[in-house]
């Protein structure tokens, strides 16, 4: 009849009722999928002042020096810091050029009786991560770190490598010695961790405190680790980032025997060329790169210097090889995806 020709199927309405005037029950139209669903809803971004994580501070140990501005500079300029190593002897090897950090000081930021014993890889992290603080507005010892949350601040600055130095001059030493001749400070100044765990000894940090090892991309997992502590509630700031220092003979060596690094000797200063078909390997590098990341309410009521906002990220896994991408891409684009659906950002955005 007409009144159930138009009247709304029961499944629309959530009604259960006896259905005796049809001749048989309607089938229920198949539901799209979830996923399906939440591809096409519009991306939406937080708003919640207390999980949106802000960038407040910036700080740094390069090739071009300490000073953030002055380093960006210098890339503005076209300026490359890869030159020939004299660390040590390098003329026995294919490669003999890098990133290295010439004149690296930390004074008035590392005592120095702990400035001698540390290694680079903790010197940089330490520095960089006092002057990302002080560009934040919180340097230690200011007036605006007393009043932080301690128990709500954290570290969380990574290295692929370690203190590789440290783990060198200790087995040197045990071979050439014995063991009676390894440093006490072998094993602490070696793991990958102790470049956090010593900063936050220093500003007194009792947050979240721990390293990320992941190769080239152990920053960015630091970054995207430091932000869901944020958004998870568990922090109101962090300091995140990584740092490295692996410029030593072993260093070197390690990646000339897996055939990594370019042997442009002859033209160091454009031998870095990633995207270029007459590319013959990587150059190393060496320093630090700390951000604070903080929610956007901790920022605001501390009047913080804003430089800009994380709005979301993704980590994933090629699975597929040591070195080598994915020959489809699906580990990159899939990843690029979910951070886009993370951040609240469409793919069309400009």
């Amino acid at each position: 009849s007409a009144m159930h020709a138009h009247a709304p199927a029961p499944h629309a309405l959530g009604l259960r009722v006896p259905l005796p005037t049809f001749p048989r029950r309607r089938a229920r139209p198949r539901r799209r999928p979830a996923a399906a669903v939440r591809a096409s809803a519009p991306p939406q971004r937080e708003t919640d002042p207390t999980k949106r994580v802000v960038i407040t501070g910036m700080g740094l140990a390069s090739v071009f020096g300490n000073d953030v501005d002055t380093f960006y500079d210098r890339l503005l300029a076209g300026e490359s810091g890869v030159g020939p190593i004299d660390r040590f002897d390098a003329s026995s090897f294919p490669t003999r050029f890098a990133g290295q950090i010439r004149g690296f000081s930390s004074e008035g930021y590392i005592d120095g009786k702990n400035d001698r014993r540390l290694d680079d890889c903790i010197r940089y992290c330490i520095l960089s991560g006092k002057k990302a603080l002080e560009s934040a507005g919180i340097g230690a010892g200011s007036d605006a770190h007393g009043k932080l949350d301690v128990g709500r601040a954290g570290i969380l600055v990574g290295s692929g490598m370690g203190g590789l130095s440290v783990f060198s001059d200790g087995v040197q030493n045990l071979i050439e010695k014995g063991y009676r001749k390894i440093s006490p400070f072998f094993i602490p100044y070696a793991i990958t961790n102790m470049g956090s765990a010593l900063l936050a000894m220093d500003v007194g940090f009792m947050g979240p405190n721990y390293s990320i090892s992941t190769a080239c991309a152990t920053s960015n997992y630091c970054f995207y680790a430091a932000a869901n502590h944020i958004r998870r509630g568990e922090a109101d700031i962090i300091v995140a980032g990584g740092t490295e220092a692996a410029i030593i003979p072993i260093g070197l060596g390690g990646f000339v025997a897996c055939r990594a690094l370019s042997q442009r000797n002859d033209d160091p200063i454009t031998a870095s060329r990633p995207w270029d078909k007459e590319r013959d390997g990587f150059v190393m590098g060496e320093g630090a790169g700390v951000l604070v990341m903080e929610s956007l309410e901790h920022a605001m009521k501390r009047d913080a210097p804003i430089i800009a906002e994380y709005l979301g990220g993704a980590v994933n896994c090629d699975a597929y090889h040591m070195t080598d991408p994915r020959s489809d891409g699906l580990g990159v684009s899939s990843c690029i995806t979910m951070s886009l659906r993370d951040a609240g950002v469409a793919p069309e955005e400009r």
